[in-house]
């Protein structure tokens, strides 16, 4: 049975908790105003500096987790042909990524006129643009156009990369029919992997393989939640999860292992679904990525427009950052109504993929 997204609130929860520490997370080292208001608030200032950024681990689990019970829900790859459903992530993923950067360069503009800071991108080349379109960015050394698009292309690899291993699985069984559960194996390896060897060389960050080791845990938290012994498995998870962390202790493994437990034991219990979770909260969830999107470029026109035309005090400072906050928030709600979810990239799909146009992102 195929996951219902629309059905689990604990799932948006989580996402509208990460994409808000995120947004805070950016508000608290990039721009002046955050400097300013350092003195009024320096405990979260540092917290959000130093932690913040390890709420991307919660994406990575939860798509992780997603993607198991999109492509092979009992373990078993659903398709035996990866490209398709490649394609159709890399459509769902760019063409509101596409419409961010157009807004990212556009608000960078504004911002080098207002004010001169390291956090305002540089104007692109045609090569750096093209590079972003195809999220090959960072393993092109380009600088980036806004902050977080390094997430949009890990999220394109990791779903590649997991996409092929269950296509992979299915070509061994097809050849050795008496080889089984093939597919947890390599999923099961290379998250092993990914944990104990490339999560910690930082050569590999550019990579899916650094960030495999928390995706791999959602894919298998899934699995592990809808297995006929999921206490056990769930447990064995747990167990491989802080072995890495005895080996190598690293916070983004602790936050990833903690997700992933949660998740687990939210399936097998059956409040997945059920569980109580705030309106709003439910909602940010589902508009997190449009968010994620928007907010750098439009905190950075908020920046740049109080350091230009307002005082350079810490009260104004700090609430320039609630406000741009704010606007992070309505920017993305907006933003998922007309490019995100509504007709523009609808008709973009129809147009680059006719005959995937009517099938699930």
């Amino acid at each position: 049975m195929r996951i219902d997204v629309s059905r689990m609130p604990l799932v948006d929860a989580l996402k509208a908790i990460a994409c808000l520490l995120i947004v805070a997370h950016h508000l608290s080292i990039y721009g002046p105003m955050s400097d300013l208001a350092y003195p009024l608030i320096p405990g979260l200032l540092d917290w959000l500096r130093e932690y913040g950024r390890m709420a991307v681990q919660i994406f990575f689990v939860v798509a992780g987790f997603l993607l198991a019970g999109k492509l092979a829900p009992l373990g078993v790859p659903l398709a035996t042909n990866p490209i398709p459903a490649i394609k159709r992530r890399y459509v769902r993923l760019v063409i509101p990524y596409f419409a961010a950067l157009i807004l990212a360069i556009g608000c960078a503009a504004l911002a080098r006129h207002w004010m001169t800071h390291d956090s305002i991108p540089a104007a692109p080349n045609l090569f750096q643009f093209l590079a972003h379109v195809f999220l090959l960015q960072d393993l092109l050394d380009q600088e980036a156009l806004s902050a977080g698009v390094w997430y949009v292309a890990i999220d394109f690899q990791l779903f590649t990369l997991a996409a092929f291993l269950f296509w992979l699985s299915g070509k061994i069984e097809q050849r050795h029919p008496h080889l089984k559960s093939t597919a947890l194996v390599l999923i099961a390896g290379l998250t092993m992997v990914s944990l104990f060897a490339f999560n910690r060389n930082a050569f590999w960050d550019e990579t899916a393989l650094y960030f495999f080791g928390s995706y791999g845990l959602g894919i298998l938290a899934y699995w592990a939640s809808g297995s006929q012994r999921p206490a056990l498995w769930l447990a064995l998870l747990g167990a491989l999860a802080i072995a890495a962390l005895l080996v190598d202790f690293r916070d983004r493994i602790a936050v990833a292992t903690a997700v992933m437990l949660l998740l687990g034991c939210a399936r097998q219990y059956g409040i997945l679904g059920s569980c109580p979770v705030p309106n709003f909260l439910t909602y940010l969830g589902r508009i997190s990525y449009s968010i994620f999107l928007v907010h750098f470029p439009l905190c950075l026109v908020v920046n740049a427009s109080f350091f230009r035309f307002l005082p350079h005090e810490a009260v104004t400072s700090l609430f320039g950052l609630v406000l741009a906050l704010c606007i992070s928030i309505l920017g993305g709600a907006l933003f998922y109504k007309w490019i995100e979810s509504r007709p523009l990239a609808d008709r973009m799909r129809l147009l680059l993929f006719p005959a995937q146009a009517g099938q699930q992102q």
